[in-house]
């Protein structure tokens, strides 16, 4: 239980304070600015893995539990509770938010600016360089190592830097699951729930493409 409470917190924090920073930003005419939301993103990540990352791992995303398991170090009866758990996290989070912003029409929905397949590759991309850090940072699977939080935070900043505007950089199915049911933006959605999942397998199948050539 204190590994699935663990990915409740985590992942509140991430949707409430990256959400959050989207909708206040609304609400306040741009006073955050872009740049200061991918950084609240990137800060909140980092400082999540540095709090829970030797509980649970702070996954904190779908697509990230998913792709352990699929590099053989996540077992397969903890994918359900830790997807559940997410999912609790990142709900209460908009439910809050709504609750605090009920005129904000899209509560930080990720919604792509251009073609829906210009964000879908964007975000297949996206997760597989985020993945593949994570891979490279992570000790089976939990994020615990000095510089891990620096590392993974990083890549989510830098990614919603320079993807943002165009395709919300989500990386992470319930992240934008949570808001998009809350506030009822449902016509995207497919994109952010099947693009990062496939983004992290892909980056899990080269990570062990790579593992096997150093041994060799």
């Amino acid at each position: 239980m204190r590994k699935y409470l663990a990915e409740i917190i985590g992942t509140f924090a991430l949707v409430f304070c990256g959400t959050g920073a989207i909708i206040i930003n609304q609400e306040t005419s741009g006073v955050i600015t872009h740049a200061g939301i991918a950084i609240t993103f990137g800060l909140i990540v980092a400082a999540m893995i540095y709090s829970i990352g030797d509980i649970s791992g702070a996954h904190l995303n779908p697509a990230v539990t998913i792709a352990f398991w699929v590099a053989k170090s996540f077992p397969a009866k903890e994918i359900a509770p830790y997807i559940i758990s997410q999912g609790i996290g990142a709900f209460s989070a908009s439910i809050t938010l709504k609750f605090l912003f009920p005129s904000n029409d899209a509560l930080g929905s990720t919604l792509p600016s251009g073609s829906p397949m210009q964000s879908f590759i964007l975000e297949v991309i996206l997760t597989f360089i985020l993945m593949f850090v994570i891979l490279h940072v992570a000790k089976g699977s939990k994020e615990q190592g000095m510089f891990a939080g620096i590392a993974i935070g990083s890549v989510v900043l830098l990614e919603a830097m320079f993807a943002g505007p165009i395709c919300g950089a989500s990386m992470n199915p319930i992240r934008s699951i949570s808001p998009a049911i809350v506030s009822g933006h449902l016509e995207h959605l497919w994109i952010y729930i099947f693009a990062p999942i496939l983004g992290a397998i892909f980056a899990v199948f080269l990570w062990m493409g790579l593992k096997e050539k150093k041994s060799e």
